[in-house]
């Protein structure tokens, strides 16, 4: 079977190293619009099934075509190209994992088209979205009653440098949108919107990462999805202690304004400003990472109230010299991408994680992240909260 990977960053790389080995997979085509990306990617992997196609990303009729003939697409590109990769794999009749679960609601509408076309498309299949999205599922798929679902999870460095305590590991336009937009929560039943920096938390997870903050972020799909299963649901961030307070500071300071401001009589954006030099302070000093994931599911099962808590903390892969962010988002991508192949789903459409790996497919899902490198551990707790 013939897979085409979108975008040579990062995570594309990752999923590359690891797509390349699974046996039903024949042919592997990745592409990039930057030629070194490519002849980089191409000669680090070192593989006969892969090969590389330097190509335009911008437009759906140049996607369309170069998923034209493929069983199944990849996408690991910024968020603007999400929706065109979406319309194009449909249009291509290409199953798609896409690893940006923004737009969720726009995505929705053209469910039907993806139906007709018999092609599943997942958006938002990484960690988070992803993983944790999975694990709600799950635990309110478990429970009779859901009072409640938290999905918690950050990617931080293994060794903090100040002021910030963080190092940029993703895209930083993914990042700023934490700092300025609003986040959908479930609320009673009702989807409920909050200003960033809301329900600021302290929280602790297991050395060395330790004492930590939260605060509530966009909730993507499940909010959408869970919101008529559970009676109160959200995502939440987690960073090293002051983090939050001091980007918090910054934005009622005006630095993450958009609208620009005369500055010797020049137009000048603050948040533009703002970014570059944030940039240069999440640099930090080391490659390594860590990964926390909590998921708490609580609510009634035989008339008692029960709480699930799935848990993760990973770090940098030393044996495939990869961040443990670029492992635990292209993980699931890759595993979900040979599940589709193997025709372990009977569904077609755009379907996020929380509808797929649910029920019979759970354990198995977590049975090979784990053979893949990431460990998953699960409490249940009897009459009492897990925190």
């Amino acid at each position: 079977m013939h897979v085409t990977v979108l975008g040579t960053g990062m995570i594309g790389r990752t999923v590359v190293r690891e797509i390349v080995n699974f046996p039903l997979i024949t042919k592997v085509t990745v592409v990039d619009m930057n030629e070194n990306n490519i002849d980089d990617c191409v000669a680090s992997v070192n593989n006969p099934k892969l090969e590389g196609r330097v190509s335009s990303l911008e437009t759906e009729e140049t996607i369309v075509r170069l998923l034209t003939g493929a069983d199944l697409a990849i996408a690991c590109l910024p968020h603007s190209l999400s929706m065109t990769v979406v319309k194009a794999a449909i249009k291509a009749k290409c199953h798609l994992v896409d690893l940006v679960g923004s737009m969720y609601n726009e995505k929705m509408t053209f469910d039907e088209a993806a139906k007709e076309a018999g092609v599943i498309i997942v958006p938002g299949c990484g960690v988070s979205p992803g993983i944790t999205n999975f694990l709600a599922a799950q635990g309110i798929h478990m429970l009779d009653e859901a009072e409640e679902a938290v999905m918690i999870c950050g990617g931080n460095p293994r060794y903090p440098v100040e002021p910030l305590n963080y190092q940029v590991v993703f895209r930083p336009e993914s990042l700023f949108g934490l700092y300025t937009k609003p986040s959908l929560t479930v609320q009673n039943g009702q989807l409920v919107e909050m200003l960033p920096f809301s329900g600021f938390e302290k929280m602790q997870f297991p050395a060395p990462f330790g004492d930590c903050e939260s605060v509530i972020t966009d909730g993507h799909s499940t909010v959408y999805t869970l919101k008529d299963k559970v009676s109160n649901l959200y995502e939440k961030t987690v960073r090293y202690p002051g983090h939050w307070g001091k980007m918090m500071m910054l934005s009622e300071l005006g630095f993450f304004d958009n609208a620009p401001v005369d500055v010797n009589g020049v137009p000048t954006s603050p948040r533009k400003v703002t970014e570059t030099l944030l940039e240069r302070k999440m640099k930090g000093t080391s490659n390594e990472d860590i990964t926390a994931l909590r998921v708490i599911v609580s609510g009634f099962k035989d008339d008692e109230h029960v709480t699930y808590t799935w848990e993760m903390l990973d770090f940098y892969d030393n044996e495939r010299n990869i961040t443990s962010m670029a492992k635990t988002t292209a993980l699931p991508a890759a595993i979900t991408a040979k599940w589709i192949l193997a025709r372990k789903f009977d569904k077609v459409g755009i379907l996020p994680l929380e509808r797929l790996i649910i029920g019979e497919h759970f354990l198995p899902f977590v049975q090979d992240l784990k053979e893949a490198g990431i460990d998953i551990t699960f409490k249940e707790s009897v009459g009492m909260s897990s925190l």
